[in-house]
């Protein structure tokens, strides 16, 4: 699948969370593009790993969600190994967004998944979505429950950014980080 990427070498940061964590939803609002990634109320809709030229300078990659039961093993699997030969393989990505619902605890799939991250060298932040669904005190919280899980076994902790779609919450940050990254790749070359 990765052969099937664009034939550029500019950057790429891809995004990835369960099935309904808000990812569609927030990929328009980063690009302030409603139409751009296809929101749906039925999960698990992102079969293919789908590229977005921003700005002409880098590539924001829409990679299908994990943990989606309502497909067949076989499906499952094609999906999963897809998603992981791209994030292995792909030389131009530079980082991985894991997007996870701010209103639940740290799920196992998602701990699981940023474990396979860090053990596979691979740089990542952590982006909560929904926060527009608690208070700012309940969203600090949740994410400082995040904090201590992963603390529990990691010794430094990766970016974490907080975001709502519906209020566009976040947008500066997670944007301004991914143009730090740019500038400095620019720098280096």
């Amino acid at each position: 699948m990765v052969s099937m990427c664009p034939k550029d070498t500019k950057p790429e940061y891809a995004f990835i969370g369960r099935s309904n964590v808000g990812k569609s939803s927030l990929i328009n609002m980063l690009t302030n593009n409603r139409k751009l990634a296809k929101t749906s109320s039925t999960p698990g809709k992102t079969l293919l790993i789908n590229h977005f030229i921003i700005n002409r300078e880098w590539y924001l990659v829409d990679l299908p969600g994990y943990g989606y039961a309502k497909r067949s093993k076989k499906e499952v699997d094609r999906l999963d190994q897809m998603i992981r030969g791209y994030i292995l393989q792909r030389e131009q990505l530079v980082n991985v967004f894991v997007l996870v619902d701010i209103r639940l605890e740290p799920q196992k799939i998602d701990l699981e998944f940023i474990q396979w991250l860090g053990v596979s060298g691979v740089p990542f932040c952590i982006v909560f979505t929904k926060a527009d669904k608690l208070t700012p005190n309940k969203c600090r919280q949740a994410v400082e429950a995040y904090r201590q899980k992963l603390l529990e076994t990691w010794e430094e902790l990766p970016p974490m950014f907080v975001t709502s779609a519906e209020k566009k919450e976040g947008r500066d940050d997670v944007l301004g980080y991914i143009e730090t990254i740019n500038v400095e790749l620019s720098t280096n070359k």
